[in-house]
């Protein structure tokens, strides 16, 4: 008889000293778990779980770069479609309300910081129960994918993180090219999409970078015209001609005005759904 895998474990924390102490205490009480090498930052959170596919994640909520609700959504999007079981979430906060909202969504579990050894065996006991009656392999449900994005979006929706102000509604786009300013009116856009420091701003024409953030334009845009279906892409709504959802999940939009295709995520398929 093959000796099933022990299963693997990832800690994301920017702070050493409670990172080396959760560590410590979740060995002891569950010595057959394995270690990825811990993290410090979102980025390299996102990086690390996608490359080795952990069984478990802990994420602190507040780490640089990326929060660990950001990793886990983008860990939604990005997870691969072969068939790798979808981690069990553990979320890490200093914060109780985050705590208890993140426990009201259905959050695989959280812990508060500091971590108290009772609790912690709690969430050790419920780990193992979640990794027990998962499939050690073959293909994902399709039902148990549905349920883990709709939990992440339940709880990324819950205002875990303070929101951003709301700033006064976009109307035109200023983008510079050498000492020429294109002003872009913002119903023309088709949609914007994330490139390293900058945005693209597309239209049916022709396209411009910006150096701006998504998440500094989002609280600019009407969010009942312009839909986030990825999290480096927002779509202006009357611009989907067609939307056709994939074996995957996924569901890849076709636009008006331009030849290419956009994918909508596991995490924003909900948006498109037949009266």
């Amino acid at each position: 008889m093959t000796k099933p895998a022990m299963p693997t474990a990832l800690i994301a924390e920017d702070e050493p000293l409670l990172a080396s102490a959760l560590h410590t205490e979740l060995s002891s009480l569950w010595p057959e778990l394995q270690w990825l090498p811990g993290v410090g930052d979102g980025r390299g959170a996102l990086d690390a779980a996608l490359a080795r596919c952990p069984d478990i994640c802990f994420l602190d909520i507040r780490m640089p770069g990326l929060s660990g609700l950001e990793v886990a959504q983008a860990l939604a999007e990005d997870w691969p479609d072969d068939g790798t079981p979808f981690p069990l979430l553990v979320f890490v906060t200093a914060y109780d309300q985050y705590a208890v909202q993140a426990f009201d969504a259905q959050a695989v579990d959280y812990l508060v910081k500091p971590v108290q050894p009772e609790r912690l065996a709690a969430c050790v006991a419920r780990l193992q129960t979640r990794l027990a009656a998962r499939p050690s392999s073959g293909p994902v449900a399709p039902a148990r994918l549905t349920q883990a994005m709709e939990q992440l979006r339940a709880l990324l929706g819950a205002a875990a993180l303070p929101a951003a102000p709301r700033l006064q509604v976009l109307q035109v786009l200023q983008a510079q090219v050498g000492a020429l300013v294109h002003m872009v009116p913002i119903e023309e856009v088709v949609y914007f999409e994330a490139a390293d420091k900058y945005l693209r701003v597309v239209t049916a024409e022709r396209e411009h970078l910006i150096r701006l953030s998504l998440r500094e334009l989002l609280p600019q845009l009407d969010a009942s015209v312009f839909w986030q279906v990825h999290r480096g892409t927002v779509v202006q709504a009357r611009c989907i001609t067609t939307a056709k959802r994939e074996e995957t999940g996924k569901v890849t939009l076709t636009l008006k005005g331009r030849p290419e295709k956009i994918v909508a995520s596991r995490l924003y398929a909900h948006l498109f759904k037949g009266l």
